[in-house]
């Protein structure tokens, strides 16, 4: 019975890192199951039994993505003991690993319009405004921020922060991304001295 699990597992885990390979370099819409399931080594039907449909696999990978996308918050974060600095830091860190393009593509661009907004905001709302809401919580409780409610502020930043993930993500030069990069972080400490 072991075994069976552990082969399970194993098909669920090579499908995902198939599939995220796929939906990273060819996008949702233009890529098949069949295509992942051949690469994964395993039947259409296997993809179904796990995921129920492609959907269903995709939501699964953006869910992987958007785990790992917080453990960087969270690692990055801890980099600093200020709490401000930590703030700035997961902020940074958020639309900076965002915008990489095993990222990108997944958790921006196709996550919403598969998904719909709705579940991809719930879904973002279990990672990273999580810990943005638990970052604020810990700082008005030590006396660091201005007297704001906690759910407006978080829905204000982690809105500004998606939106300048996405803008970062539509340059297409190389050059101008990285000044927009380095403009939009400038405007980041200014929006979170704001709150201060």
């Amino acid at each position: 019975m072991r075994r069976n699990k552990k082969d399970t597992d194993e098909t669920i885990h090579k499908l995902q890192e198939v599939a995220r390979h796929h939906f990273t370099r060819h996008g949702y819409a233009e890529s098949s199951l069949e295509e992942i399931a051949k690469d994964a080594e395993v039947t259409r039907g296997a993809v179904y039994h796990h995921f129920g449909s492609k959907k269903g696999l995709f939501r699964v990978v953006l869910e992987l993505v958007q785990r790992e996308v917080a453990q960087r918050l969270e690692e990055e974060a801890s980099l600093s003991d200020d709490l401000w600095e930590q703030l700035y830091l997961g902020c940074r860190a958020f639309v900076t690993v965002a915008t990489e393009p095993e990222n990108r593509r997944i958790m921006l661009i196709d996550g919403p319009a598969v998904l719909g907004w709705e579940e991809w905001r719930l879904l973002d709302e279990q990672q990273s405004m999580r810990l943005l809401y638990g970052q604020l919580e810990l700082m008005r409780q030590q006396g660091y921020l201005k007297h704001i409610r906690l759910d407006a502020a978080t829905h204000l930043l982690s809105g500004a922060l998606n939106e300048a993930a996405l803008w970062l993500a539509q340059i297409p030069d190389a050059e101008d991304a990285a000044k927009a990069m380095e403009d939009c972080l400038q405007t980041l400490r200014l929006l979170l001295e704001g709150i201060r």
